[in-house]
């Protein structure tokens, strides 16, 4: 690999070719652009562009004249902020950890994090990751240092405040003496102050000029980890070598930031061209100059990444708190923001928010984009099934409350938990069957959902060699999937057969009249499908009368179900407890952690509100109409789904398009080589 990689990764913008344009743009700043232009005689594909500073670059990538740079985590940071909105969509892995920052203190003592005030501190640097930028926006974030940001007075002075004194290298001795009163030297970030970095941070703690070191985790040596403990932000301590249980928050790797509708692949093709090189040294201006660290593996994110799920949300909010300051405590009968995705479940959500004071209403384009408003905390909650909970859990989220679809069981916490059978319905007189059901056309709920999407595909493609559902169907609409596969040909978007280029074609949302039980069971009732996977109640709740407009003429009757147990026969759609592919845990409320008890206690107040589980003009909007009540779970992720369906749900990622891109980016370590 080429090891002057490492190095321009730091450097360079880079610009997507139009089609005319063959070259790629590399904005850089001044210190960089000797080794671009270096690199641009070895590589015809690159042009280089300085600009004055990254907050140029960051800003000519937001208006669309460059696409892309290299950055680390503060930076990263920023560039996701409006108006920005840039993602990371390449990182590297370099052969050592990244920095877990730490607290270290003495063995011997006793105090915790929230003894902090009033005690000394040593600083591996000023406005480093380890010694500043974490334990500092951490320690405010977490509303241990006071402080109400800027407008209220500099960080720097709100730190001399809290601790009695410090060594801080690099920070204005002249305007802030108690934060290099513990200092050995000339308090600046070099070897001119004997406490500067992380040895010097660790040996100014050894040295008793300081109570507590924020250093990295790799600056205590072997030897001496026995001597100090770690504080944890729970308020417990533990051994040195348990920092991945005890760290105030770690900055990931370098990674190259864009604009989220770029070609990102481009990019890193380029960059893998670069990696080729093998380049060892070069001379720039003169001076010959080496870089001795590895080169980085590039590796390409998934599209779903963005600077939250990257960062990790301890880092994120560390770094919102060096800029905003505290924040504020939410206020104990605070309203919950419910994630809604269409516009008849906003209707809805808007009629409970008026007779219901404590839930209001926050609207996102898919549910994935609810869960990235809910770990954002831009959002509280959404109810969702039991596939969709899996990649919730994948990204920190958790289920909370659960639907009840049995009257008998509700009042209690004891009785068993809910489920529901997924069912594959036919219409009457079609002749289609499980056995000859390959090649046929089908209506899924959405893609990578419960009854639409994981139980077919386990229950059809399980014993049959390298089949997924793509290559069993003839074609499908599985709102969610790639808009150009044979899973979109039968999607409609909004049902305008005028309307040219429905960019709601295909989504999964409402907006897609094919979306969800309902739009499943709409696209057989109107033959666009031939078999179409959904919940067991669905035929019996838009039938004979009770569905909305276009469901007014359809008779149950007219439908049947269809199972591998009964390969050539069809049943009524009543006997589903016989012919089924699936019993699967019931749709349930995720969301943080941290609102956990706020979630339940707002939804268990609601219960006695009519208008929960009734939807007007469209079936099942917020939560499926069949529920009879909310139960609270306390299991869990892995008991409330058990193991059989979790290995279910991970067995359709082999079978079918792999891992969903959320899971991707939610489960990737940006941290580890």
């Amino acid at each position: 690999m080429n090891i002057l990689l490492i190095s321009l990764l730091g450097c360079f913008v880079v610009a997507l070719p139009s089609a005319s344009a063959q070259k790629v743009k590399c904005c850089v700043t001044s210190p960089c652009l000797p080794k671009c232009q270096y690199l641009a005689t070895k590589l015809p594909d690159l042009e280089c562009f300085p600009k004055s500073s990254v907050e140029e670059c960051i800003t000519s990538i937001k208006d669309g004249d460059t696409d892309a740079m290299a950055l680390e985590g503060e930076r990263i940071y920023q560039a996701g902020l409006h108006p920005y909105d840039l993602r990371p969509i390449i990182t590297e892995k370099q052969e050592k950890k990244c920095c877990y920052a730490v607290a270290v203190v003495k063995k011997d003592t006793d105090f915790t994090i929230s003894d902090l005030k009033g005690k000394s501190s040593c600083h591996s640097c000023y406005k480093k990751p380890g010694g500043w930028n974490i334990p500092i926006g951490r320690l405010v974030a977490q509303n241990k240092i006071p402080w109400d940001g800027p407008d209220d007075m500099p960080l720097e002075k709100a730190v001399s405040q809290f601790f009695s004194s410090s060594c801080i290298p690099g920070i204005s001795k002249a305007l802030y003496p108690s934060l290099c009163q513990a200092c050995q030297g000339d308090c600046s970030c070099s070897q001119s102050e004997k406490y500067s970095g992380d040895e010097g941070a660790l040996q100014c703690l050894k040295s008793g000029h300081g109570q507590v070191a924020f250093v990295c985790q790799d600056a205590i040596p072997l030897s001496e980890k026995e001597h100090y403990q770690l504080l944890c932000m729970d308020g417990s301590r533990k051994s040195v070598d348990d920092y991945k249980d005890c760290y105030l928050a770690k900055e990931p790797f370098r990674a190259i930031i864009s604009r989220k509708d770029v070609d990102s692949q481009h990019i890193y093709k380029v960059l893998k061209q670069i990696q080729d090189l093998h380049l060892s040294s070069t001379t720039f201006g003169g001076k010959e100059v080496s870089f001795p660290e590895p080169a980085p593996e590039m590796v390409e994110l998934a599209s779903s990444m963005d600077s939250f799920i990257y960062l990790g949300e301890d880092y994120y909010t560390a770094m919102r708190a060096l800029r905003a300051g505290n924040t504020p405590a939410p206020p104990q009968d605070r309203p919950i923001e419910w994630c809604i995705i269409s516009h008849a479940e906003q209707k809805k959500c808007d009629k409970l928010s008026s007779k219901i004071p404590r839930i209001k209403c926050t609207r996102a384009s898919s549910v994935e984009e609810c869960f990235r408003k809910i770990m954002r905390k831009e959002a509280d909650a959404i109810a969702v099934d039991g596939g969709q909970v899996y990649i919730a859990g994948k990204c920190g989220l958790v289920p909370v409350m659960v639907e009840q679809y049995n009257q008998q069981s509700c009042g209690t916490n004891d009785g068993e938990a809910s489920s529901y059978f997924v069912v594959a319905v036919v219409r009457k007189g079609s002749g289609v069957t499980w056995n000859n059901l390959q090649r046929k056309k089908s209506c899924h709920t959405g893609l990578n959902r419960n009854a639409g999407w994981k139980v077919p595909d386990s229950a059809i493609c399980s014993k049959i060699p390298d089949c997924t559902l793509y290559n069993f169907f003839s074609k499908g609409c599985a709102p969610g999937a790639d808009l150009q596969s044979n899973m979109c040909a039968l999607c409609k978007g909004k049902g305008d057969e005028s309307a040219v280029g429905d960019e709601n074609k295909c989504k999964a949302s409402s907006g897609e009249i094919y979306y969800g039980y309902d739009g499943a069971f709409r696209c057989l009732a109107e033959k666009t499908g031939e078999v179409a996977f959904i919940k067991h109640t669905i035929v019996g709740d838009y039938t004979d009368g009770k569905g909305p407009s276009w469901a007014k003429s359809l008779k149950s009757e007219e439908f049947e179900l269809i199972c591998p147990d009964l390969p050539d026969k069809t049943v009524k759609h009543t006997e589903f407890a016989k012919c089924n592919l699936a019993k699967v845990p019931a749709h349930a409320v995720v969301t943080r952690e941290d609102a956990r008890t706020d979630v339940v206690n707002v939804l268990t107040q609601a219960r006695a509100s009519p208008d929960l589980f009734v939807s007007e003009d469209e079936r099942n909007l917020i939560f499926s109409d069949s529920t009879k009540c909310l139960q609270e779970n306390t299991k869990s992720l892995e008991d409330f789904l058990t193991p059989n369906y979790i290995a279910m749900i991970e067995r359709t990622y082999k079978t079918g398009q792999g891992v969903p891109d959320l899971v991707k980016a939610c489960t990737l370590d940006t941290c580890s080589p």
